[in-house]
């Protein structure tokens, strides 16, 4: 969505427009949920967190001043309830996953020419060595991670979804790399 039609359906939604706000959550219902669905597991309640997003952003579009990107502020808004769940059910999120999606929550099927049977197996263990890896981070890493990696997003933009200085962020992604660079040199190792 080109920023200047964002800015004209925010303007709208602003004035209570439900058509707009529609058009809105339409743009960016999938990645809202994909980026959420990384710290719930369960799709019911990565759903119900997603509903939450965009019900709280309608409530408070008079605060977004529109400095920020629109997506900006609404991973914001679903970081800050995830963690708010994570603290009320006193237990870290599960693991992350970390799979290639288009336009939808559902992981796309890659074809590989090479099908092999034991690179099936190990490649679906080094995945699963990944995912346990992420999702053995702290909140913290593995935010930055996700945002950085897996949304596309610069360090000035993850800083103002997480509320942190830039330097945190780099710091924090690179900490999050070097866990994951240390997991798996580990797991290759025990593969030689």
């Amino acid at each position: 969505m080109e920023r200047a039609d964002e800015l004209a359906l925010i303007d709208r939604v602003r004035r209570h427009d439900l058509e707009a706000f529609g058009k809105l959550v339409d743009a960016y219902q999938h990645r809202v949920f994909g980026f959420v669905r990384r710290f719930v597991l369960d799709r019911e309640e990565a759903a119900d967190i997603t509903q939450d997003v965009f019900l709280r952003a309608f409530q408070s579009f008079e605060r977004f001043d529109g400095r920020a990107p629109l997506r900006t502020w609404l991973f914001r808004i679903a970081y800050n309830l995830c963690v708010d769940r994570a603290r009320r059910i006193d237990r870290q999120p599960p693991e992350t996953r970390i799979e290639a999606t288009f336009e939808t929550d559902e992981p796309m099927d890659i074809f590989d020419g090479r099908w092999n049977p034991e690179t099936m197996v190990l490649d679906e263990e080094l995945q699963r060595v990944v995912n346990e890896a992420i999702g053995a981070m702290s909140d913290k890493l593995r935010s930055v991670l996700v945002l950085h990696d897996r949304e596309d997003m610069q360090y000035d933009e993850i800083a103002n979804v997480l509320s942190i200085p830039i330097g945190t962020v780099k710091s924090r992604l690179f900490l999050a790399r070097a866990h994951l660079k240390e997991v798996l040199t580990g797991y290759l190792d025990t593969r030689s």
